[in-house]
């Protein structure tokens, strides 16, 4: 144990090395917190563009891929990582971008290998603008702005809404074929058991089971439904016993329109990974200002951007650092970099078995809508709670209010935009990518302390 580490309650500080026993179960209860993030993007992506026979692959790939970025970000290669104990895992944040750009892909008649090239030849192209956006962290403050970073990642966890909760309904199948079973009180019931279990594991008073609450309720839910005969165990299928990773293995495409929202969220991704950096620097007894500071920042948004690189050319979707892992240092008191390396091995020993991915499959609709509408309703509010930390002054409240209007306008009537040409229409049907255009226009045209702002604050003065 570091004598540095006592004062910040850890047991194991960011250079110790514990032995193999307690690393491998500080490297266990992480990936407890983390694998359903990592695969779950894989599970709603395929089953939403119809990509069934190819998710046992895809989350395969998510997981090789995640033990090859969490070992780059905890090692620390030259300049590229943070070398914190940081687990990389998919993003949640590409979901709706990279489901637009394969529904175009479905529209035109493409196949599975078309749609899927399509989104990695736009993830690929995309981690360039992280890897740039990383040498110049300390500039992109005068441009993202806790208000717009709040909306964005508001816009983000409330547009991904809409699929957790068709998955809760019976799922995207079901819906778009008009089958009897969606909406099936079934369905929703099973629904609402995962997220009162999900609930009451949290809020248990057990570290242990706060941290794998996700997990336990996917696993819960599914014995549920199978009790109930709501289980499909056809969708199990026959996996391939070893998955073995072939980069372009469904080749590469390309599409301007399609790039600029999956370039948007690189920068947005960018200033994300810089807080989730920031917070685990602090429980880590890590400085947060300063060369050290700066320079893991800009380490790990690198390591961000190439890691997401890494990705695409091994078939599965963008990586960011997970905040997950933040919550389970201050529970276990071990920041130690070195389990992170316990944690790449074993993520990438589970990405060469196809049999994980078709486990997960078998998870019935409702079950897994249970859990991503949590989850993704937990994203919703981590960008209240940015807003939150602000004084929101007549300026801030006209700059959300719009970029709100338009980002939830264009979830809810999709139909409004497709009159637009092409080009213009794949960029603004993005809730995303719109809204976070407007906040940072409206940030930019809208000057703080504006005559107007005053006015309309001395009339609520006056009249209180």
């Amino acid at each position: 144990m570091a004598d540095g580490a006592k004062p910040h309650g850890l047991i194991y500080g960011l250079d110790d090395r514990p032995a193999p026993g307690p690393a491998s179960l500080a490297a266990i209860q992480h990936i407890l917190a983390s694998i359903v993030g990592i695969v779950t993007p894989s599970l709603i992506i395929g089953g939403a563009l119809g990509l069934q026979a190819e998710i046992p692959y895809l989350i395969a790939m998510s997981l090789f891929v995640s033990g090859v970025a969490t070992f780059i970000q905890c090692y620390r290669l030259g300049p590229v990582g943070s070398g914190l104990l940081s687990v990389q895992g998919t993003s949640f944040a590409f979901i709706g971008a990279l489901l637009a750009a394969g529904f175009s892909v479905r529209g035109a008649g493409g196949s599975d290998a078309d749609v899927l090239a399509m989104i990695f030849g736009l993830c690929l192209v995309g981690c360039l603008v992280e890897i740039v956006l990383s040498q110049f962290v300390d500039k992109l403050g005068k441009i993202i702005t806790p208000t717009v970073t709040g909306i964005i990642i508001t816009v983000i966890g409330l547009s991904l809404v809409k699929s957790g909760f068709t998955d809760f309904a019976g799922g995207a199948y079901a819906l778009q074929n008009e089958l009897p079973s969606f909406g099936q009180p079934i369905n929703l019931i099973l629904g609402a058991i995962v997220v009162a279990i999900i609930l009451t594991l949290t809020f248990i008073g057990k570290p242990m089971l706060r941290i794998s609450a996700i997990m336990l309720g996917l696993v819960i839910g599914t014995v549920i439904a199978a009790v109930l005969g709501q289980v499909n165990w056809s969708a199990y299928g026959s996996p391939e016993v070893i998955a073995m990773p072939v980069p372009f293995r469904y080749g590469f495409d390309f599409s301007l329109g399609l790039f600029i929202p999956v370039a948007f969220l690189f920068l947005v991704t960018a200033i994300e990974t810089s807080g989730d950096l920031t917070a685990n620097s602090v429980i880590s007894g890590q400085p947060v200002s300063g060369p050290v500071y700066l320079k893991r920042i800009k380490g790990g948004i690198l390591g961000d951007g190439i890691n997401s690189g890494i990705a695409a050319i091994f078939n599965t979707f963008p990586n960011t650092t997970f905040s997950q892992n933040n919550g389970v240092i201050g529970m276990t008191g071990v920041a130690s970099r070195w389990v992170g390396l316990y944690i790449a091995g074993f993520l990438v020993i589970l990405g060469f078995f196809p049999v994980i991915g078709s486990v997960f499959q078998i998870i019935p609709k409702p079950v897994l809508g249970g859990a991503t509408l949590v989850l993704f309703g937990t994203i919703a509010v981590a960008g209240i709670r940015i807003l939150a930390t602000q004084e929101i002054d007549q300026r801030k409240v006209y700059i959300m209010a719009v970029s709100f209007g338009l980002g939830l306008g264009v979830t809810l009537v999709p139909q409004a935009t497709e009159q637009l040409p092409t080009f213009l229409r794949q960029v603004v049907a993005t809730p995303i990518t719109l809204s976070g255009l407007s906040a940072i226009i409206l940030s930019l045209l809208i000057p703080e302390g504006t005559k107007a702002e005053a006015e309309v604050e001395d009339d609520a003065a006056q009249t209180a």
